[in-house]
């Protein structure tokens, strides 16, 4: 038999950097055992130039990244969810869709890349910390133990995760 592969959304109001890079880091470095997904509350239709770029200069596919609705994986047909993160302030304080299949949720906040003003150098280096900060976050939450956890101790985990240092 064999194992399951836990589908994640992670969510954010643009749908333009955050949560694009973490769907691209969870899908390249654990797939088969997840499956990302990226959208927003107000997606920006675009993904911001700067975060294509680290994910080109960094070996990321970037096929198939697109800003796009939360409203897509609420519709009958979407991938059941077992997990959604809120990667930014914002979306973590929106009232989210009614998710089938009741996901565990968590808010895993870091700083907005799209919204750093500086050179292009500064934003790109700006970006890649980022980039680190939610790989990080998705290394820890790969390595649990989800199976053998009950609800509320993953949960635990799950909050603890989006508390960790940057």
């Amino acid at each position: 038999m064999s194992e399951k592969v836990y589908n994640v959304l992670f969510l954010c109001t643009g749908n333009s950097a955050r949560s694009v890079l973490a769907e691209a880091i969870l899908n390249r470095d654990l797939s088969g055992k997840f499956k990302a997904f990226s959208a927003g509350s107000h997606p920006k239709g675009s993904i911001d130039p700067t975060v294509l770029a680290l994910l080109k200069r960094t070996n990321y596919p970037t096929e198939g990244l697109r800003s796009k609705s939360w409203d897509e994986f609420a519709r009958p047909g979407a991938p059941e969810l077992d997990f959604v993160f809120t990667v930014c302030d914002n979306a973590a304080g929106e009232v989210c869709p009614i998710w089938p299949g009741q996901p565990m949720t968590a808010h895993w906040g870091v700083p907005d890349p799209a919204g750093f003003e500086g050179s292009e150098a500064e934003k790109a280096a700006f970006c890649g910390d980022v980039m680190r900060m939610l790989a990080t976050r998705i290394n820890i939450f790969a390595a649990l133990p989800i199976r053998s956890l009950d609800r509320l101790s993953l949960q635990k985990r799950l909050d603890e995760i989006g508390k960790s240092a940057h």
